[in-house]
């Protein structure tokens, strides 16, 4: 089948027509170091790029520069429409909308949600009324998100889906007690998983650093080239023209980004997300008689980011619904000797707290033993994170030589 994108040229790269001049990895597109063609595909490096795997070029699927295997294309705009027709030509899959007590046209209306809805493009919806109304903290933030909630109903949104707040200035580090303050205000009324945050690099990091926030749409101004690998959305580039609107791009890094359509919500729930690492090849010393985890230093696939600490022991963060399959490899435990496995579930406040899931075990068979751990569902709550732990009962130190660690999970 012939690819999906132009015939390379003489010097081996694919432009872009929109755009000049530095190899793009995905879609074998080409654009600027600083900008990224309509699909959503921004430049990769040569450690990224090398990483990359030819895939869709629709705007669906991709590689992102934080190295996530998915990206949807999307779109946000204030009092111009497109349509839905336009959108569907340019590939749009979803839009962000207002919500605020704008009069003149900005906001989205249940006529529009319908209409998108109909041509199955999905919805987000952010509040906005000043740039800077987060600093008029808690107050302000009780009474937007109720004012966005019922306008978020009017248009057809489903119950419980999030909507995000905008801060859209270069808000500065001493500013932030008043945005948390606005965010906790919101989170009063709506529930913290319903609550995101419209921002810049530097405000999105500190909201999520201190838990103000589910849900993140991070904007490429005021970042400095940085993203938070946190973010649902990132907002790439700005001041494009779909139909003679005026439109921004985004893309989506999450499966789950805050996206619904009139009545419906993303069917999420009933396809599990993935997580797969294993140990990459180092070899991890097993002292007899302990506890020991197991750190995992390779990710495979880590879509949603749940392997947390990037090299470390955790597995999934909470709150989820979880079936956990670890296979390991075991050397220098004697032959009849008890081998026991078990999963924990670790405060992430405090890790020396956990909560222990069933132990199952093995007998050694002698130099090396393989050992396969299956826990076939479990919940972990919030705050919490999933690890896994050997215990030999051998009388000197033993090794993990290999393993591989697979879970499916809901949230």
């Amino acid at each position: 089948m012939s690819p999906p994108w132009p015939a390379v040229s003489s010097c081996g790269q694919v432009r872009c027509s929109e755009r000049p001049a530095v190899r793009l990895a995905p879609c074998r597109r080409v654009v600027t170091d600083s900008d990224s063609c309509r699909h959503g595909w921004t430049a990769l490096g040569s450690a990224a790029r090398s990483r990359a795997r030819p895939v869709e070029c629709d705007g669906r699927t991709g590689t992102t520069t934080h190295g996530v295997d998915m990206a949807v294309f999307g779109v946000d705009y204030a009092w111009g429409r497109p349509g839905v027709a336009a959108l569907k030509r340019a590939g749009v899959k979803f839009a962000c909308r207002y919500l605020s007590h704008d009069k003149t046209g900005k906001n989205l209306t249940p006529a529009e949600a319908e209409s998108l809805s109909d041509a199955g493009i999905w919805l987000v919806v952010v509040w906005e009324t000043t740039a800077k109304r987060p600093l008029d903290g808690r107050a302000a933030g009780v009474a937007d998100a109720r004012d966005a909630a019922a306008q978020a109903t009017t248009c057809g949104m489903p119950d419980g889906r999030p909507i995000y707040f905008a801060a859209d200035w270069d808000a500065s580090p001493g500013q932030q007690d008043e945005i948390n303050a606005y965010l906790d205000g919101a989170a009063s009324v709506l529930g913290r998983r319903r609550v995101g945050l419209y921002a810049g690099h530097g405000p999105l990091k500190r909201a999520f650093d201190a838990g103000k926030i589910t849900f993140g749409w991070q904007t490429y101004a005021w970042s400095e080239g940085r993203w938070d690998d946190r973010a649902h959305l990132q907002q790439y580039s700005n001041d494009h023209q779909i139909n003679g609107v005026t439109v921004d791009y985004d893309r989506a890094v999450r499966s789950d980004y805050g996206q619904w359509r009139v009545g419906v919500s993303p069917e999420g729930d009933d396809m599990p997300d993935y997580v797969s690492v294993g140990t990459g090849g180092e070899r991890q010393q097993l002292p007899p008689g302990a506890w020991t985890t197991v750190g995992w230093a390779k990710e495979y696939s880590d879509r949603e980011h749940q392997h947390y600490d990037k090299g470390g022991p955790s597995l999934l963060t909470g709150s989820a619904r979880y079936s956990l399959s670890v296979a390991t490899t075991v050397t220098g435990v004697p032959a009849g000797t008890l081998i026991q496995a078990r999963a924990i579930e670790v405060q992430i406040e405090d890790t020396g707290k956990f909560a222990v899931g069933p132990v199952q075990d093995f007998v050694s068979v002698g130099d090396t033993t393989n050992l396969v751990y299956g826990l076939a569902a479990d919940t972990v709550g919030a705050g919490h994170r999933v690890r896994f732990q050997l215990l030999q009962h051998g009388d000197a130190p033993a090794t993990v030589t290999q393993g591989t660690a697979k879970v499916l999970f809901w949230k």
